[in-house]
């Protein structure tokens, strides 16, 4: 049989935290399946993570999705590296147009996450690398503790987390870096209770100094050294394959799924950063478990259904 002519039981889009789970899961299923990545999971982003659960001394991004693939893996999921460039129904199959080639499956899984919006500044991605400028508070503002915080933001998001920041240190400053109309006054207002400098103007560039970041800005407010850099500029869901095959999205762009983590396709499943915006792992590998097992009761109960037996509850 042609890989063309297979029928997979499922196509999971993204090997990130939601997809990697989601594969072993399928493969202790015993399903027929195959994941496609292009090698972008954002968690591998992340220099060393301490509050994901099981790992006492923290684990980085790169050694966690590498456990993670090994682990899946073992049980015979076939993970292939490749650019899924569109996802269609055919009748009641899904088919997958990966570098050329065509893949037909059954039921889709997408978890395909989020891109960050970065500050469009020389060095960015080795200072994420170092820690000088992150991207998840809730990930790592335990570790930022009492230190001096600049949150490089442009609308009420920024000042949202520039507040919430202030959970682990005293001295956050707001580099808000659109135009003041942009900030409302109820979030002005927050800030100001919170005791959160505001500093509105553009950013010049940020230089790197052993384990410290310099952020130079224009305007009267010179340069301004910071321990660290937090960017809150938001986030651009990968959604394009799935609104393309018709899922509907919120206002931010991400799917919306039911409790099972089916979008409003039969059929297609997401998990992950792609779905709700607390973007992180633990959220992730959860939803993408509880996407495989629903893939996996799906195709039992459709099967039982073609074959004229009431199909078993669960």
């Amino acid at each position: 049989m042609t890989a063309e002519a297979e029928v997979l039981d499922a196509i999971v889009v993204g090997a990130g935290p939601a997809g990697l789970t989601a594969a072993l899961y399928l493969a202790r299923f015993k399903r027929r399946f195959l994941v496609i990545h292009d090698e972008r999971s954002r968690a591998g982003w992340i220099p060393i993570s301490h509050n994901h659960p099981g790992f006492v001394d923290g684990i980085s991004g790169g050694n966690l999705l590498a456990l993670m693939r090994r682990h899946a893996e073992r049980y015979g999921a076939r993970i292939v590296a490749g650019e899924v460039q569109a996802l269609t129904r055919d009748g009641n199959d899904f088919v997958a147009e990966i570098d050329g080639e065509r893949r037909r499956a059954r039921t889709a899984l997408l978890a395909t996450g989020v891109v960050d919006r970065a500050p469009d500044l020389p060095g960015i991605a080795d200072a994420v690398r170092r820690a000088l400028v992150r991207i998840c508070p809730v990930c790592d503002g335990y570790e930022a503790s009492d230190q001096a915080l600049g949150v490089i933001g442009c609308d009420d998001r920024g000042a949202a987390e520039a507040e919430f920041l202030t959970t682990y240190s005293n001295r956050v400053s707001l580099i808000h870096v659109a135009e003041p109309a942009k900030l409302s006054a109820d979030a002005r207002g927050r800030l100001a209770r919170a005791e959160v400098e505001v500093i509105e103007t553009l950013l010049q560039d940020v230089e790197l100094c052993n384990d410290r970041v310099t952020a130079l800005v224009f305007a009267d407010h010179g340069p301004r050294r910071f321990d660290a850099l937090y960017s809150a500029l938001g986030v651009s869901p990968r959604s394009e394959l799935a609104r393309k095959a018709g899922a509907e999205t919120d206002s931010d762009g991400r799917l919306a799924v039911d409790e099972h983590q089916e979008t409003t396709v039969r059929g297609l499943f997401a998990a992950g950063d792609l779905v709700r915006g607390l973007n992180q792992i633990a959220t992730a590998q959860g939803e993408g478990a509880v996407a495989a097992t629903a893939i996996h009761n799906r195709l039992r109960d459709d099967a039982s259904c073609r074959e004229g037996r009431q199909a078993p509850k669960s």
